[in-house]
């Protein structure tokens, strides 16, 4: 099957800037993103197409010999394409490591969910990554949170300082990896050499063992533990959002550098409210006498309640807006407005009092059974 044209896979132009090329490839990584798409081979391939795609037009030099010779311009040395995705049997965990920054700021990349406690970033026997959900309302949303997360992971040994050797024992180095901390295997195929790395077990990716082991933690270099971590949420976030908490992650296997905690932002559903984007959206029920007239009625606003005027004459169906008054949007001055979607309420039972009065209303707008209303003037046609 041929491959897509990296544009066409990202839905930009070919004239599109660094931050078109960004946004795109955000978007498609959020829509098809893994933890979204349980199990799902396609999303998997879309995911890793546009990847792949970004991987060639976010590089100026890769993306003019692209732009150049087309697919074959990126033939790699294994064959089937690009050398990067196509015929280098990269894993899910080496895009997502590639592409950690694509949200920039604290807002962590796919790459830290995926670390798995290896080697990443030059970093050796690194910790693993904790993911943790966090479900906030909709009024957290718009004016931010402070949240205190108790989170289970693995502390470093206080007895050892995380070394696993009992006090006075000297580490050695690990005979099955030979000190390098990690095993390669490799395979070959049609499509080429295949290299599988993975941090070494018997070490946890050290390269060294203890010569004796330490009683506390038997060797580990760490044991299990509970901390209480605090956590800014900033306003506007929105459900697939990630926040990245640097060092709040497991600690490794005789080694110093922990992972990295995860927060996966989950928003819940709110009683009366729903979100539009930076909107929010909210339908309110008004009397007859309300909308013929007009009034003044208080409306819930995620800050707190306000008055509103209705206008008279007002149609059911009929949309009225509350500015500034929905989600701060990320990382901008911008704030959504709320929306009043106004629903006119016909009452289902009438009083004797309401019904006269009705009725005394049809008649003076010839509606009644009495007056010049439709009964009677289809009766004169017939």
């Amino acid at each position: 099957m041929a491959k897509r044209d990296y544009y066409e896979v990202l839905g930009v132009s070919k004239d599109a800037t660094k931050d078109d090329i960004k946004k795109a490839y955000r978007k498609l990584a959020i829509k098809y993103h893994p933890d979204k798409n349980p199990g799902d081979a396609t999303a998997e391939a879309s995911f890793k197409e546009a990847a792949e795609a970004y991987a060639v037009l976010n590089d100026e030099s890769k993306r003019t010999q692209y732009d150049q010779f087309g697919h074959a311009g990126m033939q790699g040395a294994g064959g089937g394409g690009y050398s990067g995705f196509g015929g280098g049997g990269m894993s899910m965990e080496d895009i997502f490591s590639q592409f950690g920054d694509i949200f920039g700021g604290h807002f962590g990349g796919f790459g830290d969910i995926f670390g798995g406690g290896g080697r990443r970033g030059g970093q050796q026997n690194r910790g693993s990554d904790l993911k943790i959900q966090l479900k906030l309302t909709l009024e957290e949303i718009a004016s931010g949170a402070s949240k205190k997360l108790k989170v289970r992971r693995w502390e470093s040994c206080e007895s050892c300082s995380g070394s696993g050797a009992e006090r006075g024992s000297e580490l050695r180095t690990c005979p099955t990896c030979q000190g390098a901390g990690e095993i390669r295997q490799v395979q070959r195929s049609i499509l080429g050499q295949f290299v599988n790395v993975r941090p070494c077990t018997s070490c946890g990716g050290s390269g060294r063992i203890p010569g004796v082991k330490c009683k506390a933690c038997d060797g580990e270099g760490r044991i299990k533990g509970t901390a209480n971590i605090n956590v800014n949420i900033p306003p506007g976030v929105t459900s697939g959002n990630y926040i990245t908490m640097r060092g709040e992650g497991n600690a490794p296997q005789q080694g110093v550098h922990k992972g990295d905690l995860i927060v996966l932002i989950e928003e819940a559903e709110h009683e009366i409210f729903i979100r539009d984007g930076d909107d929010i959206l909210l339908e309110v029920e008004i009397s007859i006498p309300q909308a013929v007239l007009g009034d003044q009625v208080e409306i819930p606003t995620l800050s707190g309640k306000v008055n509103m005027k209705i206008p008279s004459g007002i149609q059911s169906g009929k949309m009225l807006r509350l500015r500034n008054k929905g989600i701060p949007r990320l990382n901008s001055h911008y704030i959504g407005d709320q929306i009043i979607k106004i629903q006119v309420k016909t009452p289902e039972k009438l009083s004797k009092q309401e019904r006269e009065l009705f009725e005394q209303l049809a008649q003076l707008h010839g509606h009644g059974s009495k007056g010049s209303g439709l009964f009677r003037k289809i009766k004169s046609v017939l």
